[in-house]
């Protein structure tokens, strides 16, 4: 491997991962001929290496490439397949997280993700993104017109029929086969103005204010507005007040995922404001939505690391189950909890692995008496809209496949993940198929409330 000779050739650290800023406001970032040089470069070292065969199909794309090509190394395989690879990553981390070792402060410098995330940005800079990828990713436009009244009822009763899912498919490419969400008109966020208690008095913890602005996210607002409600419950069941902000955007996950950074910037302009207000009044922030925590509790403050804002709306976002263990810890979560829950098949997703908050999930719902967790860490092969498109879809299900094989043999009473999309992942793989429970719906249901 010609990089093992480009210093420091060292197998391994024992350092811990440290995560570079996102350089894409300057200009050498979009230079082609510098991409193509570090992707040669980071592939010659996966080629090399090859820890992260099983996690997606970048990899195995990668791989079967060079191994079919006439040298047996990359400088025999088609620079077009250096683009197959950027295609099949959906930016889950892990390979950054769980397996590969040349992770910065390791003198190669190997940030795969966000190689590729460089690669997509190139792509997006030059008008290269189709209308499918930019419809597909505008989860505010879409949610905000097939929620109208009426129109939603129109929009769930296609998703559900063959023959409109095949028109889906010859026009957005979306598979017959994939789950997609339903949408509401009556959103989580009207509901919570509705319901949401003004009589409860915050008791701070060392980590915790505890007071919470929710987050609602474009999905738990509009496509399960249930997950926000259901939070909202929880926290208010121990005696946490919940506020919402005057209003909220998407948090960019979806275009980062496309690499157009430039409308990462403008959401992350429109969110900010709001959400530093609420910081700054005394509130922490939860969302019900993995992706959405990490996206303001890690991609924002890499790519605006000299915003004092960002930062600060970092230290103050929370996973929901990781804040409840955080107020665990002071003696303040309920634990009367009046039904079990037997056994749960727990799915965790990729993009709350990577927050390195441990399994918070899995211990609060431990607390339920008679109530065991059975972990699956592995991808469910859903990532965004990856495993709804046509030409990804079988690589979405074999990706998924050891997750679905766990839950169908597992006996479990539920099966869950907090990832919503994920969950319904692996319902569309299971025979005969059953619904997934989100662990913030399974806690309700074990309090009683």
């Amino acid at each position: 491997m010609s990089s093992a000779t480009d210093g420091g050739g060292r197998e391994g650290s024992l350092e811990a991962p440290v995560r570079h800023p996102l350089n894409w406001r300057d200009a050498s970032f979009y230079d082609e001929a510098s991409l193509e040089k570090e992707l040669h470069r980071v592939f010659d070292i996966c080629h090399g290496c090859r820890r992260c065969f099983s996690l997606c199909q970048s990899f195995p794309t990668l791989f079967d490439a060079i191994d079919a090509s006439p040298t047996l190394e990359l400088d025999g395989v088609d620079k077009k397949v250096y683009w197959q690879v950027v295609e099949h990553c959906y930016l889950c981390d892990l390979c950054y997280m769980t397996k590969c070792p040349y992770v910065p402060p390791h003198p190669w410098n190997v940030d795969f993700p966000h190689l590729m995330l460089r690669a997509k940005a190139v792509r997006a800079r030059k008008g290269e993104l189709s209308w499918r990828q930019k419809v597909l990713s505008a989860t505010d436009t879409i949610g905000s017109i097939a929620g109208i009244p009426v129109v939603a009822d129109i929009v769930n009763a296609a998703n559900h029929n063959r023959l409109a899912r095949k028109l889906l498919d010859k026009t957005l490419g979306v598979a017959p086969d994939a789950p997609v969400p339903d949408y509401h008109s009556n959103t989580a966020r009207k509901r919570l103005k509705r319901t949401l208690r003004g009589d409860l008095t915050p008791t701070a913890t060392p980590q915790t204010r505890g007071q919470v602005l929710l987050f609602t996210t474009c999905y738990g607002n509009r496509n399960e507005p249930e997950l926000a409600c259901d939070l909202a419950a929880v926290f208010e069941h121990n005696d946490i007040p919940v506020r919402l902000a005057d209003r909220e955007r998407c948090c960019g996950m979806p275009k980062l995922e496309l690499g157009d950074l430039q409308t990462v910037a403008k959401y992350k302009e429109e969110n900010v404001p709001q959400l530093l207000q609420q910081v700054d009044a005394g509130y922490d922030i939860v969302a019900p939505i993995p992706s959405c925590v990490l996206m303001f509790k890690q991609e924002l403050p890499l790519m605006f690391p000299e915003d004092a804002a960002v930062k600060r709306i970092a230290e103050h976002i929370f996973d929901p189950f990781e804040y409840l263990m955080l107020r665990h810890a002071s003696g303040l979560l309920k634990t009367q909890f009046k039904t079990s829950l037997g056994k749960i098949s727990y799915h965790v997703p990729c993009h709350l692995r990577v927050q390195n908050i441990g399994l918070k999930t899995r211990d609060v719902l431990r607390l339920v008496p008679d109530t065991t967790v059975e972990v699956i860490e592995r991808c469910s092969g859903h990532n965004g809209t990856y495993g709804v498109k046509s030409e990804y879809r079988a690589a979405s299900m074999k990706i998924g496949r050891p997750v679905i094989s766990r839950v169908q043999s597992s006996g479990a009473n539920y099966y869950s993940s907090d990832c919503p999309m994920a969950g319904h992942q692996i319902e569309s793989g299971l025979a005969p198929a059953r619904a997934p429970t989100h662990p913030l719906k399974l806690l309700r249901i074990a309090y009683g409330i």
